[in-house]
């Protein structure tokens, strides 16, 4: 994938990260966004040290104008666009008649809305290119559940965009598809692992083991393990792949079982 040019939203840390650093490596240039302009630093230098040219935007996507910011950032950087992977943001957990409007609307801003604009912005550019669009979405909306109504919610609406977006793409040439992580070792993991050890007092690997057989899950995944699927799907061998969902989850989400009445 020598002189393509990738766009990774969320790259400062964890699966965008993961992603990012992959992408060099296959041989793409890169432009990087998210908020912590601090940890950008890092992913950049990292992935020049890997010989790509690097782009770099630190924006608040949930901010209406920032994509159209980004974007122009990428055309003055790099004047074309072969990959986007709309990866960031995320949604807390809650207690549903605890929930305020301004805890929904932010769970949607940044991983929906930033993603529908991204995406507008982004698709002539991805159509003269014949390019690709990923989102990472999540499990949220195959299994929901009462404590994280809104990050489902979002996952839910992404899926069905991203959906849509691939039947346009059948039109336009472009390649369109979501992936949905299971428990990677990120920030949120670490942070779920930490209430586990509180709860329970269990150390370390002893509440990460309890987790694990909690979800019922082969291992936890790591960001690299996202980065690879992801490469492969935008590679010319992953090609023929649009449209689809795919779960990396260790399985995690078990398809509903038929009952002895059925």
């Amino acid at each position: 994938m020598a002189g393509r040019i990738a766009l990774i939203t969320g790259a400062s840390r964890g699966i965008g990260k993961g992603i990012a650093l992959e992408l060099a490596r296959t041989g793409c240039d890169v432009m990087l966004t998210a908020r912590d302009r601090k940890a950008l630093q890092s992913v950049t230098d990292e992935a020049r040290a890997l010989g790509r040219k690097v782009g770099v935007y630190a924006a608040d996507l949930r901010v209406d104008a920032e994509p159209a910011g980004l974007v122009a950032a990428l055309q003055r950087e790099f004047g074309r666009l072969d990959i986007l992977i709309n990866n960031a943001g995320g949604a807390g957990r809650g207690d549903f008649l605890k929930l305020t409007d301004d805890q929904w609307n932010d769970g949607f801003a940044m991983k929906f809305f930033a993603h529908v604009r991204l995406s507008r912005l982004a698709w002539p550019l991805l159509k003269e290119s014949a390019g690709s669009v990923i989102t990472i979405a999540g499990l949220g909306a195959r299994n929901p559940v009462a404590d994280y109504m809104i990050g489902a919610s979002v996952v839910g609406a992404s899926l069905a965009f991203t959906k849509a977006l691939a039947d346009l793409g059948k039109r336009d040439g472009v390649q369109v598809n979501s992936v949905n992580p299971g428990s990677v070792d990120t920030d949120r993991l670490k942070h779920r692992i930490a209430i586990i050890k509180k709860k329970t007092g269990l150390h370390d690997a002893a509440a990460t083991e309890h987790h694990r057989k909690e979800l019922d899950i082969t291992r936890f995944g790591e960001p690299e393990d996202i980065a690879g699927l992801v490469a492969f799907i935008v590679s010319a061998r992953g090609r023929w792949m649009h449209g689809s969902a795919v779960d990396m989850d260790g399985g995690q989400v078990v398809p509903l079982r038929m009952s002895a009445y059925d």
